[in-house]
């Protein structure tokens, strides 16, 4: 079967870059850098492991209960609101009440999500998923403000903080493929809610390696929250560059979490049935889903290597418009499943090369006192996306030609991007108050040193 070949070939390839960039790239001997790169990573993954164990059996474990589609329609869509509404807000406290405190908030919120899967009742489900809603939009914003801001105050060299990136985004793939299967064996030895169970031990275990391991840091903590909203969003306004990742985040983002809900159906072979008869499932989804996470993993080895020649700022202007192509694909080529197969594989990997980008030049050009608050922002005009296309019942053609359309716009927002960052470039970023203050006299010790 295609899927399993490709995954195998993919998995050489994978393998061959990888080890490129361990051989012919330039290592860091900087042992303070590693043990650093360690503490992250550690905690970091461990909190992108509880997240996706949840993935595979959410709509499975709602079924189970007896909801019906449109509540759990209602479930999905609520998830993505409370992410735009409430995780704004809470997301954006950790400029003020410190980026770790909401990194183990964000632990403490999706355990709590996880306890609520227990209940075969539509409104506690429903409690689970805001606050799991509320828990993604720290994911995607406390994580990554502690790094960039603990990276710049250890005075590391701001070249290594793409490495980084690149290095989490080949890590989250080799975590999303062994939780898959974990959560797998779970669910088949003890029922669709035992992955939420384990999902929730992970984040317990991430927020206490977290205490005793990270140091504490912030923003602008003098200000209250609705002024830290008000500097963020002066902060877009008065920098191009910053409105223009905005900008790239939420359309590419948006593409990407619609295609993840239109995979299936697209690569699905049409069958003629006996009226009345469900379509049988055809294919594989479990290997699909691994093929797409090595692509990415290729995507981000690609990513380190391209940045020895080029900068995020030039080289991600094409990947965005060979991203818009591949996701063409199903336009022009529908119910091809070989052809559109690689084009979701190529969109994969240049995904894979979007995390890295995005969070290095998020981590360039974002001032450190309003960073998480800024992020959160960003994720405002996704999620409001996200929901209008789910709230629609829109032909797969017309999903796709959007796609396209919003990795295009995502193309022409990179250029002027990069048109900005050559008339006017930005290689400091300030130190917050708080830190110009303290500087690192609260470092906690590394976890190799405990």
């Amino acid at each position: 079967m295609v899927f399993v070949e490709a995954f195998y070939a993919l998995v050489v390839i994978c393998v061959v870059l990888f080890l490129y960039t361990r051989t012919a790239l330039p290592s860091v001997e900087d042992r303070n850098f590693q043990a650093f790169q360690r503490t992250y990573l550690v905690v970091y993954l461990l909190g992108a492991a509880g997240d996706w164990m949840q993935g595979p059996h959410v709509y499975a474990l709602y079924q189970s209960y007896g909801m019906s589609t449109h509540q759990i329609e209602q479930l999905f869509v609520a998830g993505f609101g409370s992410s735009m509404v409430f995780g704004t807000v809470v997301g954006s406290f950790a400029d003020k009440i410190g980026r770790r405190t909401n990194c183990i908030l964000y632990g403490i919120l999706y355990s709590l999500a996880c306890v609520t899967k227990h209940f075969a009742n539509f409104w506690i489900l429903m409690v689970g998923r805001l606050l799991g809603g509320v828990a993604t939009s720290i994911l995607f914003s406390a994580f990554d403000s502690w790094l960039v801001c603990e990276h710049n105050a250890r005075g590391f060299d701001r070249d290594l903080l793409g490495s980084m990136f690149s290095l989490a985004t080949l890590g989250n793939s080799v975590v999303a493929i062994s939780a898959g299967i974990m959560a797998q064996v779970f669910a088949d030895r003890f029922g669709f809610v035992a992955p939420f169970d384990v999902s929730a031990t992970l984040l317990i275990i991430m927020c206490i390696i977290a205490v005793f391991t990270w140091t504490e840091n912030y923003g602008d903590s003098s200000v209250n929250l609705g002024q830290s909203l008000v500097n963020a969003m002066k902060a877009i306004k008065q920098d191009r560059k910053i409105l223009c990742l905005g900008l790239i985040q939420s359309l590419f983002e948006g593409a990407m979490y619609t295609f993840v809900l239109e995979w299936t159906p697209a690569l699905t072979p049409p069958t003629t049935l006996p009226t009345g008869e469900a379509p049988k499932e055809t294919i594989p989804h479990g290997w699909i889903f691994a093929d797409f996470m090595v692509a990415v993993m290729i995507g981000s080895s690609l990513f380190k290597i391209l940045c020895k020649f080029s900068t995020p700022e030039s080289f991600m202007r094409p990947v965005f418009f060979i991203a818009a192509l591949s996701l063409s694909v199903p336009i022009f080529m529908p119910e091809q499943q070989a052809p559109i197969f690689l084009g979701f594989l190529t969109f994969e990997v240049c995904v894979g090369m979007f995390w890295p980008a995005l969070s290095t030049l998020k981590g360039k050009y974002v001032p450190e006192e309003t960073r998480a608050t800024v992020y959160n922002c960003f994720r405002i005009p996704l999620n409001m996306i996200v929901i209008s296309i789910l709230l629609q019942n829109l032909g797969m053609s017309l999903i796709f030609k959007c796609c396209s359309g919003f990795l295009l716009v995502a193309c022409l927002a990179q250029q002027w991007v990069y048109s900005l960052s050559v008339s006017s470039p930005k290689t400091v970023v300030a130190l917050s108050p708080d830190q110009e203050a303290n500087g690192l006299q609260n470092k906690q010790p590394l976890i190799e040193d405990i």
